[in-house]
């Protein structure tokens, strides 16, 4: 898979989980003991708000592992964080370019690293999706 290159879907799930994150912070107390990052349904929220599909499972499951072994993004106990190496990259972007568009330019830049031990079980991904499903019998609020 590492043998490939890079992926315009790699772009997507990187803005997805760059956006994502950002979009949360305003929400959280500076008193929470929720750790910094979102939650797959977060990443997957944001990625079918970008181009108006939910990624599937394969396709997560492959960017994440590239994106974790460029060290851009970190997975742990299924919390996704922007590094800050994916920080950077994700300032220095073009203005006035999609973001997706621009993020592709940049990592086909870098040398595509060993995929991270990284799986998404479908059974995960399911769940995500259908929390994220959920949240529009809420209203308006995303969270």
């Amino acid at each position: 898979m590492g043998q490939d290159g890079w992926r315009r879907s790699d772009a997507w799930i990187f803005v997805a989980v760059v956006m994502a994150n950002g979009a949360g912070r305003h929400m959280r107390s500076a008193t929470t003991r929720r750790p910094e990052g979102v939650r797959l349904a977060d990443v997957l929220s944001m990625a079918d708000h970008l181009r108006q599909v939910l990624p599937g499972r394969r396709e997560v499951e492959e960017a994440v592992r590239r994106l974790t072994g460029a060290a851009l993004i970190t997975v742990d106990d299924g919390w996704f964080r922007v590094t800050p190496s994916g920080a950077a990259m994700w300032r220095n972007r073009r203005v006035g370019v999609g973001a997706v568009d621009t993020v592709y330019t940049q990592l086909l830049r870098r040398p595509l690293p060993d995929d991270a031990d990284w799986s998404l079980d479908e059974t995960e991904h399911a769940a995500a999706i259908l929390e994220y499903a959920g949240r529009g019998d809420q209203g308006d609020d995303p969270r």
